[in-house]
């Protein structure tokens, strides 16, 4: 279960920001009590705990809403990876925010906080790209959290009696490396763990590569055990595909239509003597009908080269929904709504929100840009997250819950959250310039244009 997560000085965050989700007391609004598919908007993780099973973080272009999915991301991977893949003399890839003097020269810092097995632990680490500055991670106990271990660059303190897992591995450790990583690299009991949260956790990092994010989806496809949910998932969205295939082809070299005849003809001399690795390719079957409407046969498209865009997408995120809901993990989306219909992106929302659809817990957190999501029948307060970049470029980031109006009194839960928000009164909304002086439109020629234009 996800808690809380913090970024600091990484790309456009200059300052600690946390996103978090622990659920504020005394918010719930009445129609959580009266929409069956919005009754799991909270649940309990623990004595005294309240989570949330989503969260959505809007924000204008440019903003950071990426930057902060980008981070958790840079955390996940790294702690993953850091023992087994980085060389001694290899830099971290982590991205300080560099329109400041007084942080380009320190550490990122990034800290989480969530619960697996029943425990609840706080870890964290901030590192230059020269090697890690300080790691730490405490466990909470029955009234306050106990040390496990914390480290200061290459001086290592390890809790002896409630990590000894730790012990007589400090020496092991990189200075590129984190101790967490290399713990559960020797098998450590409590680090293992750790690190299979860390696994479960699933971040899309949006839509940036869609090559890589179909090669992944059509392996998850073909080699999990979701294939079957996978189908059914896509047949009852509406696409018109009836069921898949997939097919094995070598993996051929690309031939562009502007390549020379004479270097085409060698390609194509290669392709044909290739035995090497294979190419998975996804076939769609769709209904085909006949001049009186009745269907008569099955039509096959290629879903990269035929399927459109939004098809391709819900494809790519059918198995993070459906492997989180179903193991009661942490999915996290950058620009979830992206080519797809606002109805459907709610369904999809509302999956987190109720008992039947996600009965072990599972959490969604999304940016989006759909001001047509701001609705208290979809969110609480504490769910809507803004992400607000000022003018010398660092990022900020706020709840609804948080926010206060000018005379500081709190938004109420029926006020119109998107009309709200598209006025301006939230903030976190892009601040556009005068475009008709940009084209040397002044406002003689604008009336003479919609007259003709008439």
């Amino acid at each position: 279960m996800f808690v809380e997560f913090s970024v600091e000085n990484y790309r456009s965050f200059k300052e600690r920001v946390t996103l978090s989700m622990v659920a504020a007391n005394n918010i719930r609004s009445r129609s959580e009590a009266l929409d069956e598919h919005d009754e799991h908007k909270v649940f309990s993780a623990g004595p005294g705990l309240e989570l949330l099973t989503s969260a959505a973080v809007y924000g204008a272009n440019a903003s950071g809403k990426s930057n902060l999915i980008r981070g958790l991301d840079f955390m996940r991977m790294f702690v993953l990876n850091s023992s087994r893949e980085t060389q001694i003399t290899e830099a971290i890839p982590v991205e300080p925010f560099l329109l400041s003097t007084a942080t380009e020269d320190q550490p990122s810092l990034f800290e989480i906080v969530f619960l697996t097995d029943d425990t609840q632990y706080r870890y964290g680490f901030a590192v230059h790209r020269q090697g890690v500055v300080s790691e730490w991670l405490y466990r909470l106990g029955k009234s306050r959290e106990m040390r496990l271990f914390e480290r200061d660059r290459d001086a290592i303190k390890v809790n002896a009696r409630n990590f000894p897992e730790g012990q007589e591995l400090e020496k092991r450790t990189r200075p590129n490396a984190l101790f967490l990583s290399v713990v559960a690299q020797f098998n450590g009991r409590i680090a293992t763990r750790i690190l299979r949260w860390f696994n479960r956790l699933i971040v899309n990092t949006g839509i940036d590569d869609r090559a890589l994010s179909l090669f992944f989806a059509v392996t998850s496809f073909e080699q999990s055990s979701y294939r079957e949910d996978i189908e059914q998932f896509i047949r009852r969205l509406d696409v018109g595909i009836e069921r898949f295939l997939t097919e094995r082809r070598p993996a051929l070299f690309a031939i562009p239509k502007n390549m020379p005849k004479e270097l085409a003809a060698f390609v194509e001399t290669l392709n044909q003597r290739i035995k090497g690795p294979e190419q998975i390719r996804i076939r769609t079957f769709h209904r085909r009908f006949n001049a009186a409407d009745q269907p008569q046969d099955e039509v096959l498209f290629d879903l990269e080269e035929q399927e459109s865009e939004g098809t391709q997408r819900l494809f790519v995120l059918a198995y993070p929904f459906l492997r989180t809901l179903r193991q009661g993990s942490v999915l996290v989306i950058d620009e979830m709504d992206a080519r797809l219909h606002p109805n459907l992106v709610t369904e999809l929302i509302r999956l987190f929100h109720s008992v039947k659809t996600n009965p072990n817990q599972a959490q969604l957190v999304f940016t989006t840009h759909n001001t047509n999501l701001l609705s208290a029948q979809l969110f609480r307060r504490d769910q809507v997250w803004f992400v607000e970049k000022s003018r010398r470029g660092a990022s900020d980031l706020y709840s609804l819950v948080e926010y206060r109006t000018d005379n500081q009194k709190i938004v109420r839960n029926d006020a119109p959250f998107e009309k709200d928000y598209v006025m301006g009164r939230y903030g976190a909304i892009p601040f556009i310039g005068n475009l008709d002086e940009l084209l040397g439109v002044g406002v003689g020629q604008e009336s003479q244009g919609s007259i003709e234009g008439a």
